[in-house]
């Protein structure tokens, strides 16, 4: 878990993670919370860089404003990802996560760095990733282009 001045952040359970894939009516969205167990039951020794992570407020357990999760670790290489619940922009919430979250992860056994990928248009996860102190590593990727944290 982490703690922020405003956040708590926490890996779900197998079985939350299950409950959320059965209630998703995305298939492309319940593809990849599929492939996130997946990968959390795989490697038990690091799930916490497959399992989804749920963002509350630190002051409402229960209130849930967005999540992220890494895509696996590769090479030494945490991505992240994340998303905001509706009504959740314009508070800062996913900055101040993905700093934590990014923090987080480098100070981890194995993690040689941090990245990011966003779709170019995506112009709010592109502040978010600048605020939280990621710069374009020059690379794009299957969605757009890569970015590595800074700490």
């Amino acid at each position: 878990m982490i703690t922020t001045e405003r956040l708590r952040l926490r890996t779900m359970s197998d079985q939350e993670m299950r409950r959320m894939i059965q209630n998703e009516r995305v298939p492309e969205l319940r593809q990849a919370y599929q492939e996130m167990l997946d990968g959390a039951v795989r490697h038990p020794e690091s799930r916490d860089f497959y399992a989804l992570w749920e963002i509350a407020l630190r002051d409402q357990p229960g209130s849930i404003v967005g999540r992220l999760s890494f895509h696996g670790l590769s090479d030494g290489i945490a991505e992240i990802g994340y998303g905001l619940e509706e009504g959740c922009c314009g508070h800062g919430y996913m900055t101040e996560a993905v700093l934590s979250a990014a923090r987080w992860a480098s100070r981890q056994p194995g993690v040689r760095r941090v990245e990011a990928e966003v779709e170019a248009d995506n112009l709010a996860s592109i502040k978010v990733l600048e605020r939280a102190r990621f710069v374009p590593s020059g690379a794009m990727g299957e969605e757009g282009p890569r970015f590595l944290w800074q700490g």
